[in-house]
């Protein structure tokens, strides 16, 4: 089964600034504001929905490809898939374009100040679900607004069945556009607080939600999950780190674990119990790309997190 993961890909440019931002900033001179903080720490990460996604699901074992719109300073992100066996075929460049970016700086309290340029992701709406041929199962995450449309459209006109994932891209949309992507979904999977932004906007309520797809997930961070699926809440438990480090990407890695469950044709319990141990060990690596695992390890840690195999 191969799964088609429609999304972002983006390099983050991540600064921590060794004081705080309030110290540096007068509040009532904010109309002319003009500051420059020195950042000593500096890293640069590949990221991005549909490139953190495929990792993890590749590393489970799934079938997978990732399809999205890259500039012309992908190289070292292309190398790096091609390093790690995920690939291209539907990664298209955009000429004259820069790939998606995040500039993020942290200061001491954890406060962030963030930039981000969504340069070819913004064309995302070139590439067509219809160009990847034997796909069985999708996802549309967060990408540019027209590609995000255009995608769970031909998902749905294809008889493909996939997970809508608005995640940050959930601002753009009208309650009325995402009544119309929960109606084409199989499956939705949001985290707490999008759960909310979605039934404001669409006036639903959960039970009104679940209702329209095959299963509803919330993920809560340490707090686990809710699976609303077959008229049933299943309740799923965080799996407790070694040690946190970073929770960026950790939604993904959820809907890694998620759609390799789904592939593999496991029961509810079993794949948010998969989707949960893959954010546990992401969570204990810095960036979305670091952590590493192959199938039969991953297999032994959920024998020992959960007292079971999965087959």
């Amino acid at each position: 089964m191969t799964t088609l993961v429609c999304g972002s890909f983006a390099f983050d440019t991540i600064m921590a600034f060794p004081d705080k931002f309030g110290r540096h900033i007068l509040p009532d001179q904010l109309h002319i504001l003009n500051v420059s903080f020195m950042v000593p720490e500096m890293r640069r990460e590949f990221g991005g929905c549909a490139g953190n996604i495929a990792y993890n699901l590749k590393a489970l074992g799934g079938r997978v490809v990732p399809m999205g719109t890259v500039g012309e300073d992908f190289l070292p992100y292309a190398q790096w898939m091609d390093k790690q066996g995920i690939s291209r075929t539907y990664v298209t460049p955009v000429p004259g374009s820069y790939t998606a970016q995040a500039f993020i700086t942290t200061d001491l309290d954890a406060n962030q100040i963030t930039a981000f340029h969504p340069g070819a992701m913004a064309e995302s709406h070139r590439n067509q679900v219809s160009d990847a041929s034997g796909v069985t199962l999708g996802i549309v995450s967060p990408d540019g607004r027209d590609g995000m449309i255009a995608h769970a459209k031909q998902f749905a006109d294809a008889g493909i069945p996939f997970i809508f994932d608005p995640g940050q891209g959930l601002p753009m949309f009208s309650g009325e556009d995402l009544v119309s992507f929960v109606d084409m979904a199989d499956y939705v999977c949001v985290n707490d607080y999008e759960a909310k932004l979605l039934m404001s906007r669409t006036e639903l309520s959960v039970d009104q939600l679940r209702r329209r797809v095959r299963a509803f997930v919330v993920t809560r961070g340490a707090e686990g999950s809710e699976i609303h699926a077959g008229g049933k809440v299943y309740e799923i438990p965080a799996v407790k780190p070694s040690r946190v480090v970073d929770p960026t990407g950790c939604g993904d890695a959820y809907r890694a674990g998620l759609l390799f469950g789904l592939a593999e044709g496991l029961d509810w319990e079993t794949s948010g119990r998969i989707a949960a141990l893959v954010s546990s060990l992401k969570i204990e690596h810095q960036g979305t790309q670091n952590h590493q695992t192959d199938p039969e390890s991953f297999r032994e840690r959920f024998a020992l997190a959960f007292g079971y195999r999965f087959s």
